[in-house]
């Protein structure tokens, strides 16, 4: 799934470490994350989403 997260998350001035510790996940989910190699759980990508002040609907792009 398509994701704008790099973007914002930049925008912002985080590492992905900050979001990560932030979360209670690994760096490493971050990174596959804004990747497109992991689809988030959905209290995960609600957290991501409230973390990046944005929603869910424009963080991620579904793809048909």
């Amino acid at each position: 799934m398509k994701n704008n997260i790099k973007e914002l998350r930049k925008q912002l001035g985080y590492r992905q470490e900050d979001i990560a510790t932030t979360l209670g996940v690994t760096r490493q989910t971050i990174n596959a994350i804004e990747n497109e190699k992991y689809n988030p759980t959905l209290d995960l990508a609600m957290n991501l989403a409230k973390l990046l002040n944005t929603t869910v609907e424009k963080l991620f792009i579904l793809e048909s």
